[in-house]
C-alpha cells in the first residue's frame, strides 16, 4: 500500500512539473524568438562584413540564404505549438542548452553552469540562514510554550509584533549604513574580496565575512515569527489528556516537552521548515540585490533584464523541481511523523 501510494504521489509530482514547465515555455515563446531571430540578424550581418569581396547581389543572396538556414536550424519555421512543446521537453528533460547573452565566471554559456554557480552561493546565505532560524525558533517557541504569560512569552511577542512586519531590504540596507558606512566592520556586498584570497583558508574565510551582514539580517526578522507560531502550536498540544497523564505520573518536565509534545507537533513543524528551507532556494531578488549577492534571484532579475530566456527557464526548472520534490517528500514522510494517519487510507 505505502509503495504504490509513494508511485502515486511522484508520478503527479513529474505530472504537475511537466505542466509548469509547458506553461512556462508557452509565457516565454513570444520573448524568446524575438531575442533569437534578433541574434540571427546579428549573426548574419557579421558574416555579410566579413565577405568583401562579393557583389552587392551576392551579398543579398547569400544573407537570404544564411538567414533561411539559421531559422531552419533554431526551427523557428516550424508551427508554434511544436516550438512551445520542443522548447518545454528540453527544459523538463533539463536540457537547457546556451544562454543568448549571459556567461559564468569560467567564459561558459552553458545554462547548466551558470545556474550551477548560483545554486551553492543561494544555498550557503538562505538556506544556511533558514537552518539557523529553525533551531533557534523551535526552542524559543518551546520555552515561550512552557511558561505561557511569563515575561519571556510577553516580551518576545512584542518584539516579534515589531520584527516580523519589517521587510528584509529595508533591515538589510539599515544594517548596511550601520556596520558597512559608519563602523566599518563588514563589506558592503559581493561574496568575495578583489582581488580574492588566494589561500584556501583565507578565502574561506573571507566568504564567511561577507556573509555575515546578510546573514544577520536574516536572523533578525525569521526566527520570532516560527517562534510564536510554534509556541502557539505547542500550547495547544500542552492542554491535551494524554500530555496532563503524563505530568501526573510525574514523567520530568523535559521529557514531556521533548519527547511526547515534540512527536505530536512534528507534522505542522516539519511542514513549515521544509517549504522554509525549499523557498530559500530560490533565493530573494531585492535582497541579494542590496548585498551583491550572486545567488538565483540575483540571477533571475539579470537574466529578465537581458531577457536571456534559456537562464530564465532553467532558473525556474530548477528550483520549480526542487521544490515539488519537497512537496512529494512531504507527503511521504506524514505517515512516519504521526502514526495516526493512515498512508493512502480512505475516510
Amino acid at each position: 500500500m505505502y509503495i504504490w501510494f509513494a508511485l502515486k504521489r511522484i508520478f503527479r509530482g513529474v505530472v504537475m512539473f511537466t505542466l509548469l514547465m509547458f506553461v512556462f515555455s508557452a509565457l516565454f515563446n513570444t520573448v524568446s524568438e524575438k531575442t533569437q531571430r534578433a541574434q540571427i540578424r546579428e549573426e548574419v550581418t557579421m558574416k555579410v562584413n566579413r565577405l568583401k569581396d562579393l557583389k552587392p547581389e551576392q551579398m543579398e543572396i547569400f544573407r537570404a540564404e544564411e538567414t533561411e538556414r539559421l531559422i531552419k536550424m533554431y526551427r523557428l519555421d516550424r508551427p508554434v505549438w511544436e516550438r512551445i512543446m520542443v522548447r518545454a521537453l528540453n527544459t523538463v528533460t533539463f536540457r537547457f542548452g546556451n544562454s543568448t547573452i549571459m556567461k559564468s565566471s569560467g567564459g561558459s554559456r552553458l545554462v547548466v553552469d551558470i545556474i550551477g554557480e548560483a545554486l551553492p552561493r543561494t544555498i550557503l546565505l538562505f538556506t544556511s540562514a533558514i537552518a539557523i532560524e529553525l533551531v533557534i525558533g523551535v526552542w524559543l517557541g518551546f520555552k515561550k510554550a512552557q511558561k505561557p504569560g511569563s515575561a519571556l512569552d510577553r516580551t518576545t511577542s512584542i518584539v516579534t509584533m515589531v520584527v516580523y512586519g519589517l521587510p528584509s531590504w529595508w533591515l538589510g540596507m539599515m544594517l548596511m549604513m550601520t556596520f558597512v558606512y559608519t563602523i566599518k566592520i563588514f563589506p558592503s556586498g559581493g561574496i568575495l574580496s578583489v582581488p580574492p584570497p588566494e589561500n584556501g583558508l583565507l578565502r574561506m574565510l573571507d566568504v564567511l565575512w561577507h556573509m555575515a551582514l546578510p546573514m544577520i539580517t536574516l536572523l533578525l526578522i525569521g526566527f520570532w515569527g516560527l517562534a510564536y507560531i510554534v509556541r502557539n502550536i505547542v500550547l495547544g498540544i500542552l492542554q491535551e489528556d494524554y500530555i496532563m497523564s503524563a505530568r501526573a505520573r510525574g514523567v520530568p518536565e523535559n521529557k514531556v516537552l521533548f519527547g511526547h509534545t515534540l512527536r505530536s507537533a512534528a507534522p505542522p513543524l516539519v511542514t513549515m521548515g521544509l517549504l522554509s528551507l525549499l523557498a530559500s532556494i530560490s533565493g530573494a531578488i531585492l535582497f541579494e540585490g542590496i548585498f551583491s549577492w550572486p545567488g538565483l534571484g540575483n540571477l533571475y532579475w539579470v537574466a529578465v533584464q537581458q531577457n536571456d530566456i534559456p537562464v530564465l527557464l532553467g532558473d525556474l526548472a530548477i528550483t520549480t523541481g526542487i521544490y515539488l520534490g519537497g512537496l512529494v517528500f512531504l507527503d511521504l514522510i506524514y505517515g512516519f511523523l504521526d502514526p495516526r494517519i493512515k498512508v493512502g487510507g480512505k475516510a
